[in-house]
């Protein structure tokens, strides 16, 4: 199946301290496929758009094996929960929360992320 190319001059937008930040155009997020994006103060994000064209934005740095490569999993849901897994160790990481729903104890940061 080819996907139509989108037309929108929407822009994908983080919250970062007390202002937003743009980072991409929305049509670079294709349903299913992660985009990883470099922040002002030097961190990385990765940034999801499921099919139903909700927005997710996740820190990109694996807490298991320290490389950016979130960005780079595959997405799937769990009960309900959208994650991402890592390509590295294939833990699988909440994208609403942040949540390691392999490890109850290790947790990634998420952000506040819009399209506007």
């Amino acid at each position: 199946m080819t996907l139509a190319p989108e037309t929108t001059d929407l822009k994908v937008q983080l919250q970062l301290d007390d202002s937003w930040f743009t980072v991409c155009d929305l049509n670079v997020l294709l349903p299913g496929r992660g985009v990883a994006a470099l922040l002002p103060d030097g961190r990385q994000v990765a940034l999801f758009r499921d099919r139903a064209g909700k927005l997710y934005a996740i820190d990109n740095r694996d807490p298991f094996g320290g490389a950016a490569v979130l960005s780079r999993g595959l997405t799937g849901s769990l009960q309900g929960r959208p994650f991402v897994a890592s390509p590295l160790l294939k833990q699988r990481f909440d994208l609403e929360t942040g949540e390691c729903l392999d490890d109850e104890t290790v947790r990634i940061a998420t952000y506040e992320v819009r399209a506007a």
